[in-house]
């Protein structure tokens, strides 16, 4: 059954996830290049480095602080936190971090990925398309009982790091 966008928006309501913004797509199959696995790598590696532009959101993640400090550095993605492609690579997407955003793998990533397969066969898809580089639903982004502690505290990390960096 193809969806209209009425569909998609209350199917990913059902998933918790009312506020991902969706995109219509038409999949049409890609060759995808032979290398791609290197250029992803390399690509994904520049896109955890940029993130220092994203505390906020890195912050209401409640990463514990090694884990914060190895995707900053771009060393490496903590468990249950996966980097995915706003449009496939099969599809006609593009490595580049304009084409990526990073979520929790469960339960958003595994939602996303049911609400991609539902639509399987469909001649139009609706796709998962956050509007930062990292998708927290809105219900994440509140805080909690502890203050702003960590957020000042992963801020000044990020500052930190930034001006190793020169990037201030």
């Amino acid at each position: 059954m193809q969806w209209n966008q009425g569909t998609a928006e209350k199917r990913i309501t059902d998933l918790g996830m009312d506020d991902l913004p969706l995109v219509q797509m038409r999949p049409s199959p890609q060759p995808v290049a032979p290398d791609w696995f290197k250029k992803y790598h390399d690509t994904a590696r520049s896109f955890i480095m940029s993130l220092t532009d994203s505390i906020q959101e890195l912050a209401f993640m409640n990463l514990p602080q090694d884990d914060f400090m190895d995707l900053i550095m771009g060393r490496r993605i903590p468990e249950n936190l996966s980097l995915r492609l706003r449009k496939p690579l099969v599809w006609g997407g593009k490595l580049e971090i304009d084409n990526m955003f990073l979520c929790m793998t469960f339960p958003h990533a595994h939602n996303m990925d049911r609400f991609i397969i539902e639509q399987s066969g469909n001649d139009v898809i609706w796709m998962p398309n956050p509007t930062k580089k990292i998708y927290l639903p809105a219900h994440m982004m509140n805080g909690g009982d502890g203050g702003n502690a960590t957020s000042d505290r992963l801020s000044q990390l990020a500052s930190q790091i930034m001006a190793s960096r020169g990037m201030e």
